[in-house]
């Protein structure tokens, strides 16, 4: 249910992760709507309402699981209709149990398809009678609704499932299946040994190409009003406004800041005034005041990628501590722009993603990878 369906609401200035699915509420009319779900256990279906208070509106019906023939529904602002021989695909108890492991997910605590696996490996470690009755009642404990996802296996659903709990000679929770033969559940048993060997395999499974995420924890990147080099700058060495002369063509910028502005306008003299102000915040200040070039935010990350280009590869010193951040993602803190930094997840954090490019050329050089 979760996916990618992801809202949240702030209480005192935090986050509550939430999700949401469709339901219909009954007021008078039947209304297609949101059902909202919180990690605190909190429900939104026209108002916030505790979990036991869901169970109750899902019981009078204000949630409604069942649509009468002939009755009328709306969607607000879209659309209207009139049910004609409708069908339910959720029991009240389906619903309830839904919603019930939506919020172990969103506190990460194993919901009744987790339990029911946990106890799938339990018996399968020890194939005692005892064991088939506890995986067996945590199957049938799995909504209906979702059985056949418990493997997560959309070609066999949960045939080998329902066929294990069962046992030779039992009968599974369809009344259409016949009672389980040995065969079946000999062939049961190979499929969660293949399934065990997958997992293993996976578990170990490197990607040729290296991992997808770092190992190294983030680097963030913060405001700062440094106008002064200092003899160990560390992470601060990083930022764009940090005083690094870097020389482009035959002008010398005191940061990349100032070479930004500047190669953003067109006059110039706002050009050389830009370069020769005392601080970066100086020259943002002279630049704002005048036009961009024309068509400059389509060429501005090609420009600042060969600015940081040449800072590292005028300031070796730098170029050592960005190269120390490893494989961290960095995260850049820009007061004036939410396209160059991250800004509490705001922003697009572009000049981040750029200084891991150029750290990653770095390395490449280092590594000395021929023919590039």
């Amino acid at each position: 249910m979760i996916g990618r369906r992801l809202t949240y609401r702030t209480v005192d200035g935090v986050r509550i992760p939430g999700t949401w699915r469709h339901v219909f509420i009954r007021n008078g009319r039947y209304f297609l709507t949101d059902l909202r779900i919180y990690a605190d256990g909190l429900i939104d279906c026209w108002g916030l309402v505790t979990l036991e208070e869901f169970e109750e509106k899902v019981r009078t019906g204000w949630v409604a699981t069942t649509l009468p023939d002939g009755a009328q529904a709306s969607a607000h602002g879209l659309a209207r209709w009139t049910f004609s021989e409708p069908r339910s695909l959720l029991t009240p108890e389906m619903l309830v149990a839904e919603v019930r492991d939506t919020i172990d997910r969103l506190n990460q605590r194993p919901d009744s398809i987790g339990r029911c696996l946990a106890a799938v490996d339990a018996f399968l470690a020890d194939r005692t009678e005892e064991n088939r009755a506890a995986a067996h009642a945590a199957f049938l404990a799995v909504p209906a609704s979702r059985r056949r996802y418990v493997l997560g296996d959309m070609d066999t659903k949960d045939w080998p499932l329902r066929v294990l709990v069962a046992g030779p000679g039992g009968r599974t929770y369809l009344p259409s299946d016949p009672p389980v033969s040995q065969e079946s559940y000999d062939r049961a048993l190979a499929y969660f040994e293949e399934r065990t060997r997958w997992s293993t395999e996976r578990g170990t499974y490197v990607p040729a190409d290296g991992p997808a995420a770092p190992h190294a924890p983030a680097v963030r990147l913060s405001h700062s009003l440094s106008n002064e080099p200092v003899a160990d700058p560390g992470h601060l060495g990083l930022r764009n406004d940090y005083p690094a002369p870097i020389t482009v063509g035959e002008v010398v910028y005191p940061s990349v800041a100032h070479a930004y502005w500047a190669l953003s306008v067109t006059r110039p003299e706002t050009r050389s005034a830009i370069a020769a102000a005392d601080t970066a915040a100086a020259a943002h200040k002279l630049a704002a005041a005048t036009a961009r070039r024309e068509n400059w935010e389509h060429v501005r990350a090609a420009v600042m990628t060969r600015l940081l280009r040449a800072k590292y590869d005028q300031h070796p010193e730098l170029a050592e501590i960005l190269l120390a951040t490893d494989d961290a993602t960095v995260v850049y803190d820009d007061v004036d722009s939410a396209f160059w930094g991250d800004n509490a997840g705001r922003g697009r954090n572009w000049t981040g993603r750029l200084l891991e490019l150029v750290r990653s050329e770095l390395r490449m050089r280092q590594n000395g990878i021929p023919g590039l």
